[in-house]
């Protein structure tokens, strides 16, 4: 059975409980959301407060401080992941 694995703008969303990971992990750079808090809308439980951080995939690289790029928080899953498409697109450009 295959699986349809969810993209935005040409890259993988892939979710592992409250976390998400944003684009290849074979790239220099991925974006990871975190979703800290939830709210209620319409009896769904949506994402609130979500931390998203550019991180490196180097494999070298072993201390988690050298691996964080960047780090925000966003106001909502959309918010967040908008912020990481352009941190990644910016870095991956550049490369």
């Amino acid at each position: 059975m295959e699986q349809d694995i969810l993209m935005y703008k040409d890259r993988p969303l892939v979710r592992h409980g409250n976390t998400i990971y944003y684009g290849y992990m074979d790239q220099p750079y991925v974006a990871i959301l975190q979703i800290m808090s939830t709210r209620e809308f319409q009896g769904e439980q949506i994402a609130d407060k979500v931390t998203v951080q550019l991180f490196r995939t180097d494999p070298n690289i072993t201390k988690l401080k050298d691996k964080i790029v960047k780090k925000a928080e966003g106001k909502g899953l959309y918010s967040a992941l908008d912020i990481g498409s352009i941190w990644l697109e910016r870095e991956l450009k550049q490369k």
